[in-house]
């Protein structure tokens, strides 16, 4: 078991400084641009693919990295650059995470190289959870799963909405009810296909933040989809339903998790680091603002009003890194989260981005409410992180009811 460290070792420096030199090299020059054209940034996604940061093969080297560290660390690099077109690079990991979290080795084998593509054909993908009038609430979820047993067949129908990549994504990680009584015990995660027919885009969405990265709705009208495309395969979700039916008959026993609270907990460490990159680029350009610029014969930083926010805003940002690493080192070492340890790092690290790109608009006065400097940029893009792979208040819900052991509403 890796030890817990909070020095990077020399190859995860050398990544880091990789990252860093494209995230300031060749995203942030862009950034601007494709944040007034809300459009998918296709050549930055291609550059990216072309030097290997946009491939299976570097996010599983960082998946895999023994102290977890890898993924935070790329997380942080990539959104400090900037947070709209590295939601476009890392989008398709969400989906990816989908298929690790519930898929067959079989399955990860055959759909993760397709929503990647190659350097000459990027590909994306997308997961598609949220319903119209099911997000937070996912007990609530409408799409429909039905097994057609003669043809070896499921049929999926609903629509799905908030899916980064929807429609546009070679492949789609859907999650649907099989099983209605069951509430979010009853969901399973499909894969869908390229071209089947019966998917399609609904209305995308032009958005606050986040403007680079395509937000859509997914409408599935009749997809069927092979029964290999069930992810983990109909033997383990009968035998988890039955579980789940069994529980429900007693009256409760231990929680089942569902297909997309599994894809979630494996992701939430990821955005609180993309919260922290966000948060950190805000913060270092309100620092060297108030360096340089002067009020009243000296640089406004030699205001207690100035030097203390800025004091504030570098503390909030080490604290919720720590908390990512902390979340992220657990996860990989197989370290449960008896406290709700990724949510924590999620609900702080979003909070903060929020608060300090806030400061940093503030710090920058007049000029930092224009889209002249990145600070009003970064303040829309920041708004996300409390919101998305569960919003704040749905994150303390889940530490509460982890400390208490009870159902907390």
């Amino acid at each position: 078991m890796a030890e817990f460290t909070l020095d990077l070792n020399d190859d995860q420096k050398q990544v880091r400084d990789w990252l860093n030199g494209f995230a300031r090299d060749v995203m942030r020059p862009a950034a601007a641009e494709w944040d007034e054209r809300e459009e998918t940034p296709w050549p930055v996604i291609q550059e990216a693919a072309k030097i290997g940061i946009y491939s299976l093969d570097f996010y599983a080297q960082q998946f895999f990295d023994p102290t977890g560290l890898g993924i935070p660390m790329t997380m942080e690099e990539l959104f400090w650059g900037d947070a709209g077109i590295a939601l476009s690079i890392v989008g398709t990991g969400l989906a990816a995470v989908g298929v690790i979290a519930n898929g067959t080795e079989e399955q990860i084998g055959t759909w993760i190289p397709q929503m990647y593509g190659d350097a000459n054909d990027v590909k994306v993908a997308a997961f598609c959870s949220s319903e119209p009038d099911a997000g937070s609430d996912v007990a609530s979820m409408r799409t429909r799963a039905v097994y057609d047993e003669a043809k070896d067949e499921w049929v999926l129908n609903g629509t799905k909405t908030w899916a980064t990549n929807g429609g546009i994504a070679n492949v789609h990680v859907v999650v649907a009810v099989v099983d209605p009584e069951l509430g979010s015990k009853g969901h399973a995660s499909f894969i869908v296909p390229p071209s089947t027919p019966g998917l399609s885009q609904g209305q995308k969405f032009k958005k606050h933040g986040i403007r680079a990265s395509h937000t859509a709705e997914v409408v599935l009208e009749d997809v069927r989809v092979p029964g290999s495309c069930l992810l983990g395969g109909k033997a383990k979700l009968d035998e988890r339903l039955a579980r789940a039916r069994e529980k429900a008959k007693a009256g409760g026993g231990d929680r089942v998790k569902n297909a997309a609270m599994a894809t979630f907990e494996a992701s939430r460490p990821a955005v609180g680091a993309m919260a922290v990159g966000t948060a950190r680029a805000a913060y270092e350009v309100a620092l060297d603002y108030a360096k340089t610029r002067e009020q009243f014969g000296r640089p406004i930083i030699d205001n207690q009003g100035v030097a203390f926010q800025l004091a504030d805003m570098r503390t909030r940002i080490d604290a919720a890194r720590l908390l990512v690493w902390r979340a992220s080192w657990m996860a990989t070492t197989g370290k449960p989260f008896t406290s709700a340890e990724g949510s924590m790092s999620k609900l702080f690290a979003s909070e903060t981005a929020k608060k300090v790109t806030g400061q940093a608009i503030q710090i920058l006065g007049g000029n930092g409410y224009t889209r002249e400097y990145p600070v009003e940029r970064m303040h829309r893009d920041a708004a996300i992180y409390t919101i998305f792979e569960g919003t704040s208040e749905i994150q303390r819900l889940v530490i509460a009811r982890t400390l208490a052991g009870m159902p907390i509403r």
